[in-house]
């Protein structure tokens, strides 16, 4: 059975009949998983106590849900392309809960770090659902573009807010306390969803089992070598055969998408310079802001005494402002074009992780944090949009889910990458002798490095790029003026 397609012309001109009930359920299900790639970070020293875990299954609670998350991505996408994205969107829904209350519920380190892999399933299911499901909800145009932005600042805001629930419920209740307010929320978008969310014509055609194999294990084993060079170092057997198989594996992909006719990762969606500059622009800036919080965490705990509560509050700043230019740039957005808000925001990040990076405890947290953390915040919400956009723009409505997929799979291998880059940079300043601040200080100047080669990539590829798309559609509507 394969969903149908519901929407009238008039919806599909004007927009969805219930808008706001859409977001909430969208954004509210992105949020969920969001939350709980951070919400980890504050309560870790509490979960440790309470379960009597040792340092490495403490790093697995966290590594085990990047894991599976960002090696199943692409297969979640082409699952919602070929049964139906809102049908899919609702199961991994109802995998994400039961994670979630499992993890709540757990009693030893191979349960809850079991949990939080089965809870990766869920958020590779889930995640380009979400964002195929926006884009098909939303006419092309300021509706979208607004959508888009939402979208966007929950990405950012998820994050950062993940570390307050996460401080606040280790600190005035329970660690588990955090995954517990998934389950009714879980349950509620669940019930909400086949009311709502659009139903669309699945595609015709089958999985393909090759590809998707080749993808899923060769993504998955590369995230593997990366973590693991975090405790074994990047000369380790296991590090080198891990990046060595999901290397190979990905020849393979490439060689099977080139001959099959419904490929589960269609080429020429890197046939786009737009597109491509978008991946690798994501996949640089994640793995920059991966560190930003994982580090700032610990050095505001461990460094300036903070609680995990007041951690968690101490991004805060960062969020707020997120948030406000992220809703202020769609009508800016309209006026000037994306590509001029993307390469600021890269900049500010950069020029606030750059700021960052000096730490001196003397400085206190206002001037020494939160004020570079304003830059970041202001960053995040012009870049995450624009990003966005350019991820998944000029795709047919068969190839949007693939292009979701190639977004959140770019976005979750960059944190994965980047985490691993920072780790060792900042074992490296230890080994050298620099205490907390020193190496907190390395692993940000780093991150910053990181964020230098995004803006390089915008550049050369996505502002070069978007100029020429937008002459070509001056081209096709001339009589469109725009100031």
């Amino acid at each position: 059975m394969t969903d149908t397609t519901t929407r009238t012309s008039t919806e599909i001109a004007t927009g969805p009949k219930h808008p706001v009930a859409i977001l909430a359920v969208i954004l509210l299900s992105y949020f969920m998983i969001l939350l709980d790639n951070s919400v980890i970070f504050t309560a870790l020293p509490s979960l440790q106590r309470d379960l009597g875990l040792t340092t490495i299954e403490l790093t697995w609670v966290q590594d085990a849900y990047t894991l599976v998350f960002g090696g199943l991505l692409l297969l979640g996408a082409r699952a919602g392309d070929l049964l139906g994205r809102r049908r899919v969107f609702i199961a991994g829904l109802a995998v994400f809960t039961l994670a979630s209350l499992l993890i709540g519920i757990a009693t030893s380190g191979p349960w809850i770090i079991a949990a939080r892999a089965l809870q990766g399933v869920g958020a590779a299911i889930v995640a380009p659902a979400a964002l195929s499901l926006l884009t098909a909800s939303f006419p092309a145009g300021p509706q979208r573009a607004r959508a888009i932005a939402l979208y966007s600042a929950t990405a950012g805001i998820g994050a950062s807010l993940g570390l307050l629930v996460g401080g606040a419920a280790a600190e005035l209740l329970t660690w588990r306390a955090g995954f517990f307010l998934n389950v009714p929320i879980g349950i509620a978008m669940i019930a909400l969803a086949p009311r709502f969310l659009p139903q669309q014509r699945a595609a015709r055609g089958r999985f393909d089992i090759v590809g998707a194999l080749s993808a899923t294990l060769g993504v998955g084993a590369i995230v593997f070598g990366i973590i693991h060079s975090t405790e074994g170092g990047w000369a380790d057997p296991l590090t080198i055969a891990a990046l060595a198989a999901g290397a190979l594996l990905l020849v393979v992909l490439v060689v099977t998408e080139s001959r099959v006719t419904q490929p589960i990762m269609p080429l020429h969606l890197f046939s786009s310079r737009l597109r491509s500059g978008a991946y690798a622009a994501r996949f640089l800036y994640l793995g920059s802001m991966i560190g930003f919080f994982f580090f700032l965490t610990q050095y505001m705990q461990g460094e300036l005494g903070f609680s995990p509560l007041e951690a968690g509050i101490g991004f805060l700043p960062m969020t707020i402002v997120n948030f406000a230019v992220a809703m202020a740039l769609p009508p800016i957005a309209r006026r000037i074009g994306e590509t001029i808000p993307l390469v600021v925001g890269v900049a500010a990040t950069l020029a606030g992780m750059t700021w960052l990076s000096v730490l001196d405890p003397a400085a206190g947290y206002l001037w020494g944090i939160g004020a570079p953390m304003v830059l970041i915040g202001i960053g995040q919400g012009l870049a995450f949009g624009p990003l966005t956009s350019a991820g998944v723009a000029g795709t047919s409505a068969a190839d949007a889910g693939a292009a979701s997929g190639l977004v959140n799979t770019f976005h979750q291998l960059g944190m994965a990458l980047g985490l691993g880059i920072l780790v060792a940079v900042a074992h490296g300043a230890a080994s050298a002798g620099a205490d907390l601040a020193g190496e907190v200080s390395a692993a940000l100047a780093a991150g910053s490095g990181l964020l230098a080669l995004c803006l390089i990539v915008c550049l050369a590829c996505i502002v070069p790029a978007a100029a020429i798309a937008r002459r070509a559609s001056h081209t096709r509507a001339p009589a469109r003026i725009t100031r």
